[in-house]
């Protein structure tokens, strides 16, 4: 059986498995300090916490984009190129608001997050609008 949107369900796979770590970390944090509610004021859980949500709030809007874009038709190549610099982005957030919660990393993450979900959008308005293609 040929799946529909075959690059989009293998970013998204990814990217769920990528999340369950993350949330893991938050719990794993929760249960050495016994902060169940927000954060208690400690700051590893807060970078955890946040870094886990910043996740969850963009990656589903950019493979909503990319599965829009993949039946638009937009080609293979643009959507694995897509993928894989949201996927570098993406880690790339985390690992830094994981740490000094701070710096380059975050705003490069950040930047070439909405890089691609810009690109994806204006991918599907081309190719449904009969520009590209």
């Amino acid at each position: 059986m040929d799946a529909p949107l075959p690059i989009t369900l293998v970013f998204t796979a990814v990217f769920v498995l990528l999340s369950i770590p993350m949330a893991v970390a938050v719990g794993l944090r929760r249960a050495k300090t016994g902060i169940l509610m927000l954060h208690g004021e400690d700051d590893d859980l807060l970078k955890r916490i946040r870094a886990h949500a910043n996740f969850t709030e963009y990656v589903p809007l950019a493979l909503l984009a990319m599965a829009g874009a993949e039946l638009a038709g937009a080609p293979g190549w643009l959507l694995i190129g897509a993928g894989i610099v949201l996927l570098a982005a993406r880690l790339l957030h985390y690992t830094a608001l994981r740490g000094t919660g701070t710096g380059h990393g975050r705003t490069f993450g950040a930047g070439l997050t909405s890089l691609t979900m810009a690109v994806l959008g204006v991918t599907i308005l081309l190719y449904l609008g009969g520009v590209a293609g």
